[in-house]
């Protein structure tokens, strides 16, 4: 399924939207690359942010807990492995 076509997108890529400058400031980003069933969703990480070496801090801190806030129906954030 294309993520953009889970009833859970638009509300993701919203929050996601809140901290998108964040991380663009420091030369990352981040996508949304699947969101299964169950409401877990896989981003994949972008430009510095793939190798930044503060990256589970940021995900957890900031990017994780931001999509929760915002969609109390996601059950999980990973990364793109």
């Amino acid at each position: 399924m294309n993520p953009q076509d889970h009833p859970l997108y638009s509300r993701i890529e919203t929050a996601l939207e809140s901290i998108r400058s964040y991380l663009q400031a420091d030369g990352g980003d981040v996508r949304i690359h699947r969101i299964d069933g169950e409401g877990a969703v896989e981003l994949e990480l972008l430009g510095s942010c793939a190798t930044c070496s503060m990256i589970e801090t940021t995900m957890k801190l900031g990017v994780e807990q931001t999509i929760r806030r915002a969609v109390p129906e996601v059950t999980a954030v990973r990364t793109l492995a």
